[in-house]
C-alpha cells in the first residue's frame, strides 16, 4: 500500500495527501500544487492532541510549509518518524512509499 493510496492518510474522511502548499520564503509563490518540491524538514505539532505533522520543502527557489491532519494520533506520529528518514527526498518519491507494514 503506496503513502499516497493509504487509508489511513485523511482526516474526517477527506484524504490529506498530498498537502496544500503555503509559501514561507524565497523568490516568489508560485502557488504549487501535488507531489512536487524536495522535503527538507518534518515536525510533529506541539499542539495536543498531536495530530498534525508539518513538512517543509524547498521548490523552483522557495520555501513552503505543507500540513497533515490525521484522524489516528498513533498513525501520525509513526508517520513523522518515517518522513524524518526521507529527507531531501522528493515529495513524489515519497508519495511512492510501500507502508504495507502499517496495516
Amino acid at each position: 500500500m503506496l503513502l499516497r493510496d493509504h487509508p489511513m492518510m485523511c482526516y474526517k474522511g477527506v484524504p490529506n495527501w498530498p498537502p496544500s502548499w503555503t509559501w514561507i520564503n524565497g523568490l516568489e509563490n508560485k502557488r504549487p500544487r501535488g507531489e512536487i518540491g524536495i522535503l527538507k524538514a518534518v515536525s510533529l505539532s506541539k499542539v495536543l492532541p498531536a495530530n498534525r505533522s508539518y513538512l517543509y520543502i524547498d521548490h523552483e527557489g522557495s520555501s513552503y510549509l505543507g500540513s497533515l491532519l490525521f484522524d489516528d494520533r498513533a498513525f501520525c506520529r509513526h508517520l513523522t518518524e518515517i518522513l524524518q528518514f526521507c529527507c531531501n527526498r522528493s515529495i513524489s518519491e515519497i508519495g511512492g512509499l510501500d507502508l504495507s507494514h502499517t496495516l
